[in-house]
């Protein structure tokens, strides 16, 4: 089956969802430029006091949302997406001191030094929605959910690379802002992470969920590749018949 950015966005979709058995919606990201949002997202709900994890968190559960420098809550993911500069409490280390996430500053502006950014001003609104509903190929997808259905993304993408190996680059922070939005924007590839401090505290991500990212232009070929992978590697390893008979021999030896 061939994949185009031209097939409806609710077919590549629901292929996404019925090869990778999620339980809540793939996001569709678009990094909207400065200036009047566009009449395609009039029925957005446009959120105030919200983190980007947050609003991701909405999206993932069915919902069409905004968020710009006005809205968004956490400093971190406002610097992460050029609305504002990096308060110099978290700069300069003592702020993730005071969250108990490390012990030593220098460790804190280590972290924060190598994060990547966005240019200060290119983007004006952060939308998010189900990918079902995106208007069109998004800047960015973005999936929440358990380690071993993010893993067949990952398996799925290298596949369309070739078989180059896949890069997964984190800080264990900002990880649903730099790892999953910034990073696959700014490089183009897909980045994975295990999730952070903040996006775990902040919203529902469960224990045994973690967070993927990657250019909305890969789609497509991710999506065939998730087919080919659903013809036989995805039903078999899940199948576990290989455990099954180490467990059967165990037993028969009991």
């Amino acid at each position: 089956m061939n994949a185009s950015v031209d097939e409806p966005r609710d077919e590549l979709a629901r292929d996404l969802g019925t090869v990778l058995g999620m339980a809540t919606d793939p996001v569709a990201v678009f990094l909207l430029p400065p200036g009047p949002v566009a009449p395609e997202w009039d029925g957005s709900a446009r959120l105030k006091g919200h983190r980007w994890c947050q609003a991701l968190m909405r999206a993932r559960h069915g919902e069409s949302v905004l968020l710009d420098a006005e809205g968004i809550a956490c400093p971190a993911a406002a610097a992460a997406f050029g609305f504002k500069p990096l308060p110099e409490n978290l700069a300069n280390g003592p702020g993730l001191v005071g969250f108990g996430i490390v012990t030593d500053p220098a460790v804190g502006r280590e972290m924060f030094r190598g994060m990547t950014r966005l240019a200060p001003g290119s983007v004006g609104t952060l939308a998010a929605c189900p990918l079902r509903m995106a208007p069109g190929i998004p800047d960015v997808v973005v999936l929440e959910g358990p380690p071993e259905i993010l893993m067949w993304v990952a398996l799925a993408d290298l596949n369309a690379a070739g078989g180059a190996r896949r890069q997964g680059d984190t800080a264990v922070l900002q990880a649903t802002c730099v790892d999953a939005v910034v990073i696959p924007h700014v490089q183009q590839r897909l980045n994975f992470s295990l999730g952070c401090y903040g996006c775990r505290e902040a919203t529902d991500l469960g224990p045994d969920e973690t967070v993927l990212g990657f250019p909305g232009a890969r789609l497509p070929a991710i999506r065939v590749a998730l087919d080919a992978l659903n013809g036989k590697a995805v039903p078999r390893s899940r199948a576990k018949a290989v455990y099954q008979n180490l467990m059967r021999k165990e037993d028969s030896h009991g």
